[in-house]
Parts: structure tokens; sequence; C-alpha cells
């Protein structure tokens, strides 16, 4: 992306992006509620008989695939790091019974949720098992230029950073930013086997421009990666299964490697929709920074 469309920080689509993150918030806090699309309608302080044709236009889903998308997401995260029992999980999902979560689960994930926890991704690689079943993973090494991105600022579990991107296409699309097709990155700051959970920083990220952008608002942040060396690996899979491609990428590869790792952060970048792709094809792209001559790759912020 080359081309940065500067908007007010204020005005009619301001006005808009606000009414839709509050109602990405309300979503995301009460995803164990009725998600009542009239209360909706008064959390975003918009007519009861248009505001979710906006919401649809403005997301490319309905509300309904949205807190669908995002109760499933949630079951396959409790699968894969939980002992919840499945009905349970089934309840949280909002469905009514085992079988019906079921079906649902398996049609979007390709297994059913009982056979996803014994033999996810997310189980996959074990220090007796360097290698995962079938195809095994590539890393190559690339240098990557520096990036000026922008994005939002997300503290907490990781695999709740969907909300702040949810917030970034908002403000994004609104002044203009998305039709040039940005690619999209989640920047992770923190070791998470040392940080708690609701500490862990992170950004969603879209970009690059060709130099720091404008802000068209006070939530969005330029950030800026360092250029340099990077281990990249391509996973393949619904993200909760990500942990595992980094356990082999940390706990193979790089110790069979010549390299060490910088201190930067992680950098994922996310290749398809997850509105619009099966979970089971989603394509990640996981880049490690790595080492030049004791040098180290840290993110900052831009000035």
């Amino acid at each position: 992306m080359s081309a940065f469309i500067e908007a007010p920080a204020s005005g009619p689509a301001q006005r808009y992006v606000q009414r839709m993150c509050r109602v990405i918030d309300h979503v995301y806090d009460h995803l164990d509620s009725t998600l009542d699309l009239d209360v909706l309608a008064e959390v975003a302080c918009m007519s009861p008989h248009h505001w979710h044709r906006i919401y649809q236009s403005m997301y490319g889903e309905t509300l309904a695939r949205t807190v669908r998308r995002l109760r499933l997401h949630r079951a396959a995260a409790e699968l894969a790091y939980s002992a919840l029992p499945l009905t349970r999980i089934a309840r949280r999902a909002a469905y009514p019974s085992l079988p019906s979560f079921s079906r649902t689960f398996k049609a979007a994930y390709g297994v059913p949720p009982a056979r996803y926890r014994a033999l996810g991704q997310h189980r996959s690689f074990t220090l007796q098992q360097p290698q995962p079943p079938g195809e095994a993973l590539q890393v190559s090494i690339e240098p990557l230029p520096a990036m000026h991105l922008l994005g939002i600022a997300h503290q907490g579990s990781y695999m709740l950073i969907g909300r702040a991107f949810d917030r970034l296409f908002a403000h994004t699309a609104a002044s203009g930013l998305l039709q040039h097709g940005p690619r999209c990155f989640g920047l992770y700051l923190d070791d998470p086997s040392r940080v708690p959970e609701r500490l862990r920083r992170s950004v969603a990220a879209i970009g690059p421009f060709a130099t720091p952008p404008s802000l068209p608002h006070a939530e969005l942040q330029p950030y800026t990666t360092h250029a340099g060396p990077y281990a990249t690996l391509l996973h393949r899979g619904p993200y909760d299964g990500m942990h595992a491609s980094y356990r082999w990428l940390l706990g193979q590869w790089l110790p069979h490697s010549d390299y060490d790792a910088a201190d930067g952060p992680l950098i994922e970048e996310y290749l398809n929709n997850p509105r619009d792709t099966a979970p089971s094809d989603l394509l990640t792209r996981i880049h490690l920074p790595l080492r030049v001559d004791g040098d180290t790759l840290p993110l900052h912020a831009s000035a």
C-alpha cells in the first residue's frame, strides 16, 4: 500500500465509527448473552430499521454471523487450552445441544470438537516429535524492510486481538485507508510464558505505508518495525493452533539452526480473512526477528 488518504479526526464518518465501536465492544463483552438487534441499535444510537444494514455494509457480514464466528473461535480456544466439558463449551457457544454444536463446529473446523481437542494442531508438536505429521514445516530466512504501520494497541489474551482489529477496521474504513487493500499484521510484544495473560501487549496493525501515516483518530498509533533478517514460517489452520507452530519454531528449529533470536517482537501477517475463510484454510506468516552481530530489532512507536 503506497498511499494514505487523510480524513478529518471528527465529522459524520467518525460519528459512525464511534457508534460501530460501541457495538463491537458490546458484542465482545456480552458473548454469553442474547444479543438483541434492538438493544444493539440503542448501543449504536441508530435507527433500529437501518442500523444492521449499515453494520453489514461496513463489516461485510451480518451481526449474527459475527457472533457465531466469535463464539466458535472462543470454543476452539477452550477446546485447545482448557479442560472444560464439551457440554459446557457448547452452552457457552449458545448451542442447545452437543450434537448441534458438534455439527456446526465440524463444518467450520473440519473435525468434531472431541477430535479437535484430542488431535488438533495445538497438540501436533512435542519434544519427541520435531516435525509435524504430514508435510514438514519450512522456515525461510528473509530480510524484511522497515515497515510503517498504523495500529491499535491491545492488552490481554492474544486470542482476543480480534477486538482491536475490528475497531481498527472501523476507523480505517471511515478514513479511506482500506480501499488500497492494506496488509494486516499482529505485533506481539511480550513472552506469554513470562507475562500474565491480562498484561500481555500486542498491536493490531495495517500497512505498510511509504511514510509514517497521519492519525485519523486518537486511538490509532503509528508503529515502525526494524529492518533485518527474520525467520519466516507459514502457518496453515486456525489461529488457536499457532501456539504449536511457535513451539516448534522456537523449541526445535531455532536450537538446531545457526541463528539467535533478537529481542524484537514476533510479527504475524494474516494472508486471508477469517470472515470469509474456513478456519482450516487460514494462512498466517510468522516472522521471528534474528540477531545481526549482536544487535536487536525492537519495535518502536513512530515519532
